[in-house]
């Protein structure tokens, strides 16, 4: 094995998942240049100047989607170094980032992104994605499914109020099943911190209004919303 240093350049990509009508989705743009012209594929780009990577996630979603990556928390999802992930020399090398966030616009697309859209988790994982961008998609999306199980991040999916059923709305979309109703209801009023009652009343057309609450203090989720114990 060779022990000359590498000379590397850095890129941070996007993984920014939202849940549109019920289904999860993640945001792609179909890129403009090459490599992989006209692909779709996460958005990010190289590190620049005195930028940090997360700077350079914040300043690349803006240039090629539109969207401000000010409101949005940014978690790492891994780094990914692999000697062929990318084409271009000098070596690539890109850090993921996940971010998650209830109601997002639909995307514009600037920069070197020809389009920007929101594309269904599903159908975005039978698509061959630009680089190595199919495996981030799916560790992102692992660890999302993950978060929800130990921490009390799928409240970022909802509003300021919610109701249960959008909390459950939440789960189902991302774990990909269909949950007992009352069951939920139970385990998610019985964690400590998860949620707080705002006192307001939701009105409903097909029966009695239905209560809203807010996201609590609590970042972990205790006890743990196990998908095993709703056989996801």
């Amino acid at each position: 094995m060779s022990r000359a240093r590498q000379t590397v350049t850095l890129t941070a990509d996007l993984v920014i998942l939202t849940i549109r009508g019920g289904v999860l989705c993640v945001l792609l743009v179909e890129r403009k240049n090459e490599p992989f012209r006209g692909r779709m594929a996460l958005p990010g780009g190289f590190l620049r100047g005195d930028e940090s990577l997360e700077e350079t996630a914040a300043r690349e979603l803006a240039e090629e989607t539109g969207l401000d990556a000010g409101a949005l928390k940014l978690q790492q999802v891994g780094v990914y170094s692999a000697p062929d992930r990318d084409p271009r020399r000098p070596r690539v090398v890109t850090c993921a980032y996940l971010a998650i966030a209830p109601n997002l616009p639909v995307p514009v697309a600037g920069s070197d992104a020809r389009a920007a859209r929101w594309m269904p988790v599903a159908e975005a994982t039978d698509t061959v994605l630009a680089f190595d961008h199919d495996r981030i998609l799916a560790d992102a999306v692992e660890l999302a499914r993950t978060l929800l199980q130990f921490s009390t991040i799928a409240t970022a999916f909802c509003g300021p109020e919610f109701t249960i059923a959008d909390l459950r709305e939440v789960y189902e979309a991302v774990w990909g099943v269909v949950l007992d109703k009352p069951n939920f209801h139970r385990k998610v009023t019985d964690a400590d911190g998860f949620v707080v009652p705002t006192g307001g009343k939701r009105p409903s057309f097909t029966g009695r209004p239905a209560a809203l609450y807010r996201a609590g203090e609590a970042a972990e989720l205790v006890p743990p919303m196990m998908r095993s114990r709703f056989g996801a």
